[in-house]
């Protein structure tokens, strides 16, 4: 069991729904963030079950931000969490919190899943997530369900539009920069990782590539 996994609901009284893989996923990318003052930001809040779990599995020093289009959900704030009301869909509304959270090291897209509500909220704050951040956008698997705007291969689902980023994190062997530029994402970005329903991006100022010879000792 994940340390995520011991401070989830039984502590809180607040119920959360989360895919019992989630917790391997949290485990291998957050857990460098344990008792650090790192600020995380998690769209879709529901009973604020899960904001309790990562206040809790990150200690004192973290500051949790949650964001909702449920005006309630403003009740459940308490020491070190922070909720904002908002649609997500709405890109002036994401702008306005890039003016009221200082920094962003880690933020998780739970909330609405519908496509464009992923596109628009990580177009709008992927660029804010600190240099050595990380973003994770959660139950991808409504890019396959028509009722959320999804379908396989459709065009405009959060997956089809993502699977762009596996060129861009490469464009620094490109030989056609019409084709395939140089971006800041592929300046930022360290790795991507691809899990049932989850999508990671691990950030990291990276350099362009270069080879070097090694040599094996006798």
């Amino acid at each position: 069991m994940t340390d995520f996994e011991k401070s989830s609901p039984d502590s809180t009284k607040r119920e959360f729904i989360k895919w019992k893989h989630y917790f391997e996923i949290y485990e291998r990318h957050l857990s460098r963030f344990h008792g650090t003052d790192v600020h995380l930001v998690e769209i879709g809040v529901l009973q604020g079950g899960s904001l309790q779990m990562w206040k809790k599995v990150f200690g004192p020093n973290a500051k949790i931000f949650g964001i909702d289009i449920n005006p309630e959900c403003k009740k459940l704030e308490d020491e070190q969490i922070s909720i904002f009301i908002g649609d997500q869909e709405d890109r002036s509304f994401l702008k306005s919190l890039t003016e009221k959270i200082p920094r962003i090291d880690i933020l998780i897209d739970d909330g609405g899943h519908t496509m464009k509500q992923q596109v628009n909220t990580f177009e709008e704050l992927f660029p804010y997530i600190d240099n050595n951040g990380v973003y994770l956008c959660e139950d991808l698997h409504t890019s396959y369900w028509p009722d959320w705007g999804g379908g396989y291969k459709k065009d405009d689902t959060f997956i089809e539009y993502s699977k762009n980023f596996i060129d861009y994190i490469n464009a620094w062997h490109s030989l056609s920069e019409n084709e395939l530029a140089v971006t800041e994402f592929t300046k930022s970005v360290h790795s991507l990782h691809y899990y049932d329903s989850v999508l990671v991006i691990e950030k990291r100022p990276r350099e362009k590539p270069s080879m070097q010879s090694y040599y094996i000792p006798e």
